[in-house]
Parts: structure tokens; sequence; C-alpha cells
């Protein structure tokens, strides 16, 4: 039997992809979508990239693990996100059915938990994982960002 990994685990391959997006000049979020302890999908915000205001890590995950599995339900899967998702990305983690969402820092202003968004019954939440790399690297971003403007 496979020992599974712990949540620290996979929040860091969430914060290599929340790197790449910041090394694009992307806000710096990150996603990794798990089953069976083996990441099927990755992705990271290309909102700028893409010209596109949906393309968050979350959204770039879920589609890439719908693709992987050939079906749109994550049941038995799990997100790790860098940030807290959004009243959008919760949306459709609702329709997605995925069971499990792992986050690491709060998103105090648009974040699902203070809006009260409704996630599907069977998903479960837990935030706080690596809270303060994933919020470091947040500060980080919007500090070079004023220093460039």
């Amino acid at each position: 039997m496979i020992e599974p990994f712990d949540d620290t685990y996979f929040m860091k391959k969430a914060l290599q992809e929340a790197e790449a997006a910041f090394e694009k000049g992307e806000v710096p979020v990150g996603a990794v979508i798990v089953i069976d302890n083996k990441i099927i999908a990755r992705g990271h915000n290309l909102t700028e990239t893409l010209t596109d205001v949906t393309a968050h890590a979350e959204m770039q995950a879920v589609t890439a693990a719908a693709n992987f599995l050939g079906g749109k339900y994550l049941k038995k899967c799990a997100l790790y996100v860098t940030l807290e998702p959004c009243q959008m990305c919760a949306g459709a983690l609702y329709w997605s059915q995925i069971s499990n969402i792992v986050y690491g820092a709060r998103d105090e202003e648009r974040g699902c938990i203070n809006l009260n968004t409704k996630l599907h019954p069977k998903t479960t939440i837990k935030g706080g994982v690596m809270a303060e790399e994933a919020s470091e690297l947040m500060k980080r971003f919007f500090i070079e960002k004023r220093n460039l403007n």
C-alpha cells in the first residue's frame, strides 16, 4: 500500500505553480489536483496571458483534471490551491463535485468563505496549509508590481 503524502507535500507543488505565475507577471496563485496520491492536473493564473478573467489557477486545474479523467466530475479528487478560492472558482468546484479543497492563504475580500459561497455538500474544505509561504509570495508580487509603476 502506498503511504499518502501529507497536505504540505501537495501544497508545495501548488506553490511551484504560483511561482510560475509570478514569473509570467500573473497574480501568483497555483493549484494542483490529486487523486489516489497522484497529481493529475496543475494550473496557475493566466488571466493576463490569455486576456481571460476566468483563467484562474483553479479553473485551469479543473479543466485539466476533467480532461485527464475523461469526465466533468472530480469525485475522490483533492484540490490544493495557494489562495482561498473566489466565488467564481467555488462555483466551478461545486459543479465538479470535487471531494476536498485545501487552500493556503485566506482571501479576506474575495474568498468564498467570507462570501458564504456554497460548496457541494460532500466537499470538505481545509485552510491555512502553508499560509505564510502563500501570503509572502502574494505580498512580494504586489510590492514588486507597485515599485514598477
